[in-house]
């Protein structure tokens, strides 16, 4: 299973499910999906933002979840294409090893 996120700078990352750390609502409207380093082996988590509608975080955590079961290749967000996974979420942001 992999994971892929496309944001609007035209950054992309494609990371194994298997290094997904954790999914957490930072704030409303926001989620923080924190997977392994994908530059070193170091201590440090790559951080993909995602940004959704005000009140749907657990929606998009449980869509998210239900993908990761199915296997394949789940494209979660795609800011260049306006492609997402589940209508609620509106944009990404990707940040290596923070």
């Amino acid at each position: 299973m992999f994971l892929v996120f496309i944001d609007d700078a035209d950054d992309a990352a494609c990371y194994p499910a298997s290094r997904l750390i954790s999914m957490s609502c930072a704030a409303n409207a926001t989620i923080k999906l924190n997977f392994e380093s994908s530059l070193n082996d170091s201590n440090e988590q790559d951080l993909v933002t995602l940004t959704c509608n005000a009140d749907t975080e657990k929606d998009v955590f449980l869509a998210i979840s239900k993908q990761l079961e199915k296997g394949g290749t789940l494209l979660v967000a795609d800011d260049v294409a306006g492609v997402y996974c589940h209508k609620d979420i509106t944009a990404c942001a990707i940040t290596l090893d923070t």
